[in-house]
């Protein structure tokens, strides 16, 4: 398993040297000032990739840009609307040209309008480290109260609705903002971030949209792309919703196993795959990780490991991030399925048998309170998930 960290650029607070000194072998990175729908240049993939091989006394670092986290699926080809049309060319173009550069590995998503919803992105837990929690009433709260959306208080129980105006009614103005922009915060360092008008209006353009239409038009664009990726040597993995199960009334595609193998059976070829990501999967009690990773990991090309703490027993319910080794996703399982996949690769002849993981998430603690780093990618957190991965890894290899 091929040890990774994502990386936002030179605005990241986590640097190069910090990298290095975690013991990493690759990064993951992003265009991310480039607009979506953009075609990616050679000219900027290029200047990424000096700026992270360069530390900062001017040295060499070693390091090189694997794996792209993320190339983003505008909105436009989710919804086929506007110019999806010119920006599933320019993706094209964007994959041919990370082709040209020497990468081979594309991570991406399918969520609609909220890449990924956290309604807390500094929890206290009790030992002082703070975390990012998704708090189901708050969430309620924001949606029926807050966004004010048609028909959503009949998306929640009775018991979730009273919670939520109970909440409500004690937020001051302050509090609701707060909440607010953690819930359209974004992708993580994204071009764009949305307003509580853009989320109200992709809202109505997707309310003709099932889930069965979207995975059709998901279909649509893996059929266009996939086989440049196919032909240009990359392969593409779809990372899951996260959390993995409907908000806002929006359609969900990439919730399940389920999902994820009519994914591969609609364009079955080995370019079409999986982002395993444990702590967006796990955040539902039906997802077996350890599982997926043995019945699904012929197409795993990528693996995010982190984990989270239920705290119900419910598809949609709270959870919080937890340490790497202490939610509720086995992770010792986990890993051992991925060595077990290398080893068959590898036994099978394949190039691609090394397959990167990241430590996904992490708590701040120590001096990552200090420091505000992205939120969910503090320094010493993310180093001391690795340190835990990588003992596992350890233990298990030998």
């Amino acid at each position: 398993m091929r040890q990774t960290w994502r990386w936002f650029g030179p605005v990241d607070r986590v640097s190069i040297d910090d990298m290095l000194q975690a013991g990493v072998e690759g990064v993951v990175t992003a265009l991310h000032h480039v607009p979506t729908g953009v075609v990616w240049t050679p000219e900027e993939i290029a200047k990424r990739q000096a700026e992270l091989a360069v530390m900062k006394d001017g040295g060499e670092s070693g390091l090189k840009w694997e794996v792209v986290e993320s190339l983003p699926v505008s909105e436009d080809i989710k919804k086929q609307k506007g110019d999806w049309r010119t920006h599933i060319e320019n993706y094209k173009v964007s994959l041919r040209n990370l082709s040209e550069a020497g990468i081979e590995v594309v991570c991406y998503n399918f969520m609609p309008v909220l890449d990924w919803t956290r309604t807390d992105l500094a929890y206290r837990l009790k030992t002082g480290a703070t975390c990012m929690r998704f708090d189901y009433a708050d969430f309620a709260a924001f949606d029926i109260h807050i966004l004010k959306r048609d028909g959503a208080a009949e998306d929640f129980s009775e018991a979730v609705r009273e919670e939520a105006a109970r909440r409500f009614s004690a937020m001051d103005e302050a509090r609701q903002q707060l909440l607010t922009t953690n819930l359209v915060f974004g992708l993580p360092g994204a071009a764009e971030n949305f307003t509580l008008e853009d989320v109200r209006q992709h809202l109505a353009e997707y309310a003709s949209i099932s889930a069965e239409g979207l995975f059709a038009h998901f279909v649509d664009f893996l059929e266009e792309v996939v086989p440049v990726a196919e032909e240009v040597g990359i392969r593409m993995c779809c990372h899951p919703d996260d959390p993995p199960f409907g908000l806002l009334g929006l359609p969900r595609v990439m919730s399940t196993e389920a999902d994820y193998k009519a994914l591969m059976d609609a364009v079955d070829v080995p370019a079409n795959g999986i982002t395993l990501c444990s702590g967006s999967l796990g955040a539902r009690p039906d997802n077996d990780l350890p599982g997926m990773m043995e019945r699904l990991g012929d197409r795993v090309h990528f693996l995010h490991l982190r984990n989270v703490h239920r705290e119900t027993g419910d598809i949609k319910g709270s959870f919080y991030e937890s340490e790497h080794l202490g939610g509720d996703t086995d992770m010792v399982a986990l890993v051992a399925a991925a060595l077990k996949e290398e080893k068959r690769r590898r036994d099978a002849g394949r190039a691609d048998w090394n397959i990167p993981f990241r430590p996904d998430h992490g708590l701040d603690i120590l001096d990552d309170q200090n420091r505000k780093a992205q939120p969910g990618y503090p320094a010493i957190g993310r180093l001391k998930g690795l340190a835990e991965l990588r003992g596992v890894m350890t233990a298990l290899s030998r």
